[in-house]
Formats: C-alpha cells, structure tokens, sequence
C-alpha cells in the first residue's frame, strides 16, 4: 500500500488521467451517460493535482464533489436532444416523408419503384391516381409497412 501512496505522490496528474481515460473508455463502450461526467471530473482533479500537491485524501474529496455537481448539473439542464423532426435520426424510412423524387420505371398495378434520397424504394400509388411514366417528379405521402413508401405526383 505504501508503494501506490508513494506512486501517487510523485505522479499524481498521471493516475487521474488514466482514471478518467478509462471511464471515458467504458462511457464509450457503453454509451449510458453516466460516467461522463465522473470522468471529466477526474480529469478536472488532474489538472488540480498538476498545479497543487493536496494529497490523496483530498482529491478524492474534490473528485467526489465534483461528479456529484456536475452530474447533477448535467442531468438537470442538459437533456437530450428531441428527435429530429420526420422520425428517429435511425430511421431512415420516416425522415423521407415530405421529401421529392422521381420513378424509376412504369407502375403496374399502382406499384413500382422510386428514387428519393439518394436510392431505390418500393412504392405505390392511389389506385385511381394516374399512370405514372418513367422519371415522373413524386413526393414521398408516407412510410408503410418499413420500407414501402406511398407517393403522390407532383
């Protein structure tokens, strides 16, 4: 025990960067959000044991308040971001509504394909729309079923 306190005591800055690497490291891998803010903490501790020697017994002092303030302080004024507008940021599916393209190629049975966004969808029309040709202008209605996409002539 003596050996870590006299390690401590020379390379104080240097062990609570790696403390605040690694919970920066499990954050990461685990994305929860909860250990952000003990790892920067850690890291404040580190820039404080660099300038000022206080010793072990108060920087793990200063180390607890600090992820005791700023974890309260981050889980009360900084939330989480709302969803994008148009669905989930994952789904890629819901963000096309509203959004332009053109088919690729004739409609049979109020069915066939469109390129919006960047790729192919399967879509459909009204059964009583008219027919649509190849390279007609459609505006994405809705998202059925995942991955069909109900259109709409321009």
């Amino acid at each position: 025990m003596q050996a870590i306190l006299d390690l401590y005591a020379t390379q104080a800055f240097w062990m609570w960067v790696g403390i605040a690497a690694l919970l920066l490291a499990v954050e990461a891998m685990t994305g929860s959000g909860y250990l952000l803010w003990p790892a920067g903490s850690a890291g404040v501790v580190a820039v404080i044991a660099f300038g000022a020697h206080l010793g072990l017994p108060k920087d793990l002092v200063v180390f607890a308040a600090l992820t005791l303030v700023t974890t309260f302080v981050g889980r009360r004024y900084l939330r989480p971001a709302p969803p994008p507008p148009g669905g989930e940021l994952n789904d890629r599916a819901a963000r096309l509504v509203g959004l332009t393209g053109q088919t690729v190629g004739n409609f049979k049975d109020g069915h066939g394909r469109v390129f919006v966004d960047g790729a192919e969808w399967i879509a459909e029309i009204e059964p009583d729309a008219p027919p649509l040709s190849p390279g007609a202008r459609v505006e994405v209605a809705a998202v059925i079923g995942g991955g069909r996409l109900k259109i709409r002539a321009i």
